[in-house]
């Protein structure tokens, strides 16, 4: 039965799933014809709202931010000195028991410092960890590295909450919620806390009997040989310069001690974790990954590899945005696409179902919009007026998209894909492990945001 229903799940994905950037073009198209049929408004006025500086372009700055957040991170994990690092946690796997439980746990501190970083890292942890312990299945592994993505937007690079934590404005409302009601709130870090502790022995009790057991050659984990740089021009020994690196760093560490005072000397040290943003997270992530490069050359390289991964968002944001411009154009009334479904919501919910619709929704959107960011273009608008005019506080509203978001990533397995392939596998052979994941995840998540409503 598990086998049919998993597989059933692989087919309908791969028969049925096109690429993002179609889901954006699709859900642009939809929201345009139920923008003009709900709020009266000609095909003239909505194609203005969709391109013009307030719909098209009004992410500009918002999109540099999240292809920074994956590109830092990316960065900062292919360092040598932290590829030694992993080696180092990978040696103390001495069995498959240790290889799963390390390789979640590991995946999921990463992924809440970073998703970035840490899908880069848990993918490279499993492969060390692979060339260990030769019983484990390579599959299982890779699906429990993946795992660990599915805390990333309660964590430090979180893209709603530190965007809501320095006021987002949503049509002619701003809505604000720090750090401190968002990613630091107590049951935030509770339902966190519960998948990093319970999270590695789901995974664990899913590891097949050894007759099903699929392992990899080692030989085929063997990394790349490092890049040789030739240091003999004055332009070569100028990118190679400690001095300059040094320089790079001071000021970079120096400004971020700087800030942490300012915020000390303003709020107290209780102001620390209220004073994150993406501005600052990605300047810190900048930083720490030139430190731990040695060099602004190396440095530059790695960056330029990890650029590629951010096309998708360079390409669809536009896009998201333009929705978002559509779903907030008022007619002569101030009725706009946003407010009646926000009207909507509010009829059918209350203060402890509110905060489940919307994270079981966001799942669901998850699915036709793949970026956090863009998940927040699309539903913010939706979602943060109907919580405001029900009295429900934005953190707890927006951490519920913010849930929802990560949580259908489960059985969105492609940035596993390199991986899978060393081995020759491809998504289905670990889509029945997600599968499994989405439902321990899911069932945290909902009896969190209970608790959340009953509690706080």
């Amino acid at each position: 039965m598990f086998k049919k229903f998993t597989n059933g799940c692989v087919r309908v994905v791969n028969r049925w799933l096109p690429d993002p950037f179609l889901f954006a073009i699709i859900l642009s198209i939809v929201v345009y014809v139920a923008a003009m049929l709900g709020t009266q408004q000609g095909p003239v006025a909505m194609i203005k709202a969709w391109g013009n500086t307030s719909g098209f372009w009004n992410l500009l700055a918002f999109s540099m931010q999240m292809a920074l957040v994956l590109v830092l991170g990316s960065a900062m994990a292919s360092a040598k000195v932290f590829k030694r690092f992993l080696g180092a946690i990978a040696s103390t796997a001495k069995n498959k028991k240790s290889a799963i439980l390390i390789t979640t746990f590991v995946s999921v501190i990463c992924c809440w410092l970073n998703w970035g970083f840490g899908l880069i890292a848990g993918a490279l942890l499993a492969k060390e960890v692979a060339r260990r312990v030769r019983d484990v299945d390579y599959r299982l592994l890779i699906a429990s590295a993946y795992s660990g993505f599915v805390i990333w937007h309660a964590g430090l690079s979180g893209s709603i909450p530190l965007t809501i934590s320095g006021g987002y404005t949503i049509g002619e409302a701003t809505y604000q919620a720090g750090t401190n009601l968002t990613i630091f709130h107590p049951m935030n870090l509770l339902m966190c806390a519960v998948i990093l502790i319970v999270m590695p022995f789901v995974n664990y009790a899913m590891h097949p009997d050894t007759e099903h057991t699929i392992t990899v050659d080692p030989a085929l984990l063997v990394d790349e040989a490092e890049k040789e740089y030739s240091v003999s021009t004055p332009a070569e020994k100028m990118e190679h310069s400690k001095i300059l690196w040094i320089i790079t760093i001071v000021a970079g560490f120096a400004y971020i001690v700087f800030y942490f005072i300012d915020v000390v000397q303003k709020s107290g040290p209780a102001g620390i974790p209220n004073s994150l943003n993406l501005n600052i997270v990605n300047f810190i992530f900048l930083f720490v990954g030139v430190l731990l490069h040695g060099d602004l050359r190396k440095y530059v390289d790695a960056i330029g590899e990890a650029a590629s991964g951010a096309a998708g968002i360079l390409l669809q944001f536009p896009f998201y945005a333009g929705i978002m411009g559509m779903m907030v154009a008022a007619n002569a009334n101030g009725v706009s696409l946003a407010s009646i479904i926000s009207d909507f919501f509010v009829s059918i919910s209350n203060n402890v179902t509110f905060p489940l619709f919307t994270f079981l929704s966001a799942g669901i959107v998850n699915f036709f919009v793949p970026s956090g960011g863009g998940q927040w273009a699309v539903q913010g608008p939706i979602v943060m007026p109907a919580a405001s005019k029900m009295g429900i506080e934005a953190g707890r509203a927006c951490m519920a998209i913010a849930w929802g978001d990560q949580w259908t990533n489960m059985i969105q397995p492609f940035w596993a894909l390199p991986a899978l392939g060393v081995a020759g596998l491809s998504a289905k052979d670990i889509m029945g492990y997600l599968v499994i994941v989405l439902i321990f995840t899911g069932l945290v998540a909902c009896g969190g945001f209970l608790l959340w409503a009953a509690l706080f």
